[in-house]
């Protein structure tokens, strides 16, 4: 299996709820497995339409089978799943689940870039990976 980090956030609705229901959800994927979770933060958001509310953010650490992109795939469906809709580019969202790093692999692809392209420029990204490392 392999290790992989994963980003979690929301900023609509319960979004204590909101995370702890993807967390559930992630947790129940085939071959997949929850093995960390870091502390939840409230965080400001960063870029995006101004307005928008104040975000709770958090990093999982998991074992998988799937592949980077099956991963995603499969992360894709549960944002839709929760009722994220493609609105203005980090605009406001019920769930945003990213993968962060996948083993030690670099892919740069149009649909999939690990690591994750802003990594090291969020610190309510940076935080909370380090608790689980």
């Amino acid at each position: 299996m392999t290790v992989c980090y994963l980003g979690i956030g929301s900023n609509l609705g319960n979004r204590g709820k909101n995370i702890a229901l993807a967390v559930e959800k992630i947790n129940t994927l085939r071959d997949t497995k929850i093995i960390g979770v870091s502390k939840i933060r409230q965080t400001k958001p960063v870029g995006g339409p101004a307005g928008q509310g104040k975000f709770l953010n958090g990093v999982l650490k998991i074992k998988t089978k799937f592949s980077a992109a099956k991963l995603m795939w499969e992360l894709k469906k549960i944002e839709a799943g929760m009722g994220r809709r493609k609105t203005v580019r980090w605009g406001p969202r019920v769930i945003d689940l990213d993968i962060l790093l996948y083993a030690e692999k670099v892919i740069k692809r149009k649909d999939l870039t690990i690591p994750h392209p802003r990594l090291f420029q969020r610190d309510f990204v940076l935080k909370p990976l380090l608790e689980v490392i």
